[in-house]
């Protein structure tokens, strides 16, 4: 067994670490700038989006290493670890960010002392607590219980079968307000404003995903981000009618932005939203077009789908409008649907079909093509009717902002998962005479992993504190573009501690493993965000 380190830690020296950071950062931000800014050196705009993350990870860990003895350990690995990683990035570049790495040379010291595999060996063990309020606290328990009470009995079998998400998962979550926690009280929710409301949110995703991506931490997700378009700019009708329904899980929704020849970039939607009226002669649309990785889009009562509504391409994202698009509910491998004449467009058939996306991880909801053939909406389906015309990329973007930032909190419920199976076969494991857990190499892994995870953790808070404020947009990508990429390495290395084993399906940190991989690519692909916002704003 590896004897435990004596090193106190330096909550001063971890601050002025952060300061020299925070200078080379600067230094990079205007050579960025002077070289054409992200798109002409995209190097050096992903690597110095990464750094600037991580540096602002370390800053929430620094108000979180105040709390004590524990705290403040974790906190001294964690930013002894992000100034390493800058270190890395720099060598061989210097040239490139304006930089020498010898800048950091005086904290050489402070990083050698808690990069000291003695030191992260002692935090093994030690993942720190959350250091809620009573109220967060009883959130954080309520979703605990039904994580592991509900989701987790259903989470191998959905996964190993590619099966649904169990109507008892949904139900149940209804019932303990889930689906509510961010629809205002007025219209039938829990949401009172304030930082509670995103606190809550950040809280129950982490929990649920804890036990489950696929089939916990990302129900509430796509409803969240309908809420919020509508909160943002539906008319009060529509917030009357829709919020009520979503916050009781009486609707499901999923959201159609992504097209076949347009991820990332939603300026380019194809998907149109013509002028027509129905049947009975009220006014409204037909949408026509394909959308891609739409999850959840079979057992779905609607889909929040952005289309063009100015024929003008060249409007760009200007162009866009933002609908709620009822439809029934299919079959999860797949589905095919016609519209009532009663409902459709005069002389016109609406058509919408579902083909599944298989993939590797992230199974139970499933990922469609959906494809719609003069699906016919009315016009007050259009969020904000008249007001809301070409305005849809916007409001979109009030739900996504938000989606990154539960995206990060997903990612660190995969993380305490992991790290909690990897710590937990490490004590039962016996391998050359000793328990996994007694190598050296071994509780190196698992320090990093709980300095990692809190840090993670403690950045998500105060991102919704930001967020509750009023701000926080930039930092919502931040934290979801640093938590989402270290959720690969905690996730790997804890199937690695499992040896073999971690390679069989039988285990739990097998889908760990792969789950974690979906979560630098959806809500926001990791280059999409590090490019074109965190270091398009650095270069301002």
């Amino acid at each position: 067994m590896v004897a435990a380190m004596s090193t106190a830690p330096d909550l001063a020296g971890a601050n002025d670490a952060l300061g020299r950071v925070d200078a080379v950062i600067a230094t990079a931000a205007a050579r960025l700038a002077e070289r054409g800014g992200p798109d002409a050196a995209q190097v050096l705009a992903y690597d110095l989006a990464h750094a600037a993350s991580a540096a602002a990870t370390g800053r929430a860990m620094l108000d979180y290493g105040n709390h004590g003895e524990t705290e403040a350990r974790l906190t001294c690995a964690f930013v002894a670890d992000v100034i390493h990683d800058l270190a890395m990035r720099l060598v061989g570049r210097e040239e490139l960010w304006g930089v020498k790495a010898v800048e950091l040379a005086d904290a050489a010291p402070f990083v050698s002392a808690f990069r000291d595999p003695a030191f992260l060996a002692d935090l093994a063990e030690s993942a720190g607590p959350r250091h809620l309020d009573d109220d967060m606290e009883l959130v954080q328990d309520t979703f605990r219980a039904f994580a592991d009470n509900v989701v987790a009995p259903h989470a191998e079998h959905v996964h190993r079968t590619n099966g649904d998400v169990p109507e008892s998962i949904i139900s149940g979550l209804a019932e303990v307000g889930a689906f509510g926690l961010s629809v205002p009280a007025e219209y039938g929710g829990f949401s009172e404003g304030g930082d509670r409301e995103y606190l809550a949110m950040v809280i129950a995703t982490e929990e649920l995903s804890r036990a489950s991506l696929g089939i916990g931490g990302s129900l509430i997700t796509r409803p969240e981000i309908l809420t919020r378009a509508l909160v943002k700019g539906g008319t009060e009708a529509q917030k009357q009618h829709w919020l009520p329904q979503l916050a009781s899980a009486e609707v499901m929704a999923a959201v159609a932005v992504t097209e076949p020849d347009f991820g990332s970039d939603v300026a380019g939607l194809k998907v149109t939203a013509t002028p027509a009226d129905g049947a009975d002669g009220r006014p409204g649309y037909v949408i026509n077009g394909v959308k891609t990785w739409c999850t959840f889009a079979a057992r779905a009562d609607v889909l929040m789908l952005l289309a063009r509504t100015d024929p003008d391409r060249a409007a760009g994202h200007r162009g866009l409008s933002l609908f709620v698009v009822p439809k029934p509910r299919g079959e999860g491998h797949g589905f095919a649907f016609t519209q009532d004449t009663t409902a459709g467009a005069v002389g016109r058939t609406g058509k919408m079909e579902g083909r599944p996306i298989d993939t590797i991880g992230y199974r139970g909801m499933h990922s469609y093509e959906v494809a719609l053939e003069d699906w016919w909406v009315p016009a007050d389906h259009l969020v904000g009717e008249d007001g809301g015309l070409n305005r849809g990329f916007y409001l979109q973007m009030e739900g996504f902002e938000n989606g990154r930032l539960q995206t990060a909190a997903r990612a660190v419920g995969v993380m305490q998962a992991a790290y909690e199976t990897a710590l937990a076969y490490a004590k039962d494991r016996t391998v050359f005479g000793s328990p996994v857990l007694g190598y050296e190499l071994t509780r190196v892994k698992l320090g990093r992993m709980a300095a990692l995870v809190q840090a993670g953790r403690q950045f998500s808070y105060r991102v919704a504190t930001l967020m509750a404020n009023g701000g926080g947009a930039l930092e919502a990508s931040m934290v979801k573009a640093y938590v989402c990429k270290a959720a690969e390495w905690v996730t790997r290395e804890a199937m690695q501690i499992h040896g073999g084993f971690g390679y069989a399906e039988e285990y739990a940190v097998s889908r760990l493993f792969v789950d974690a991989r979906v979560l630098s690519i959806f809500e926001g692909a990791d280059e999409t965000l590090c490019l074109k916002v965190i270091a398009r704003r650095l270069a301002r």
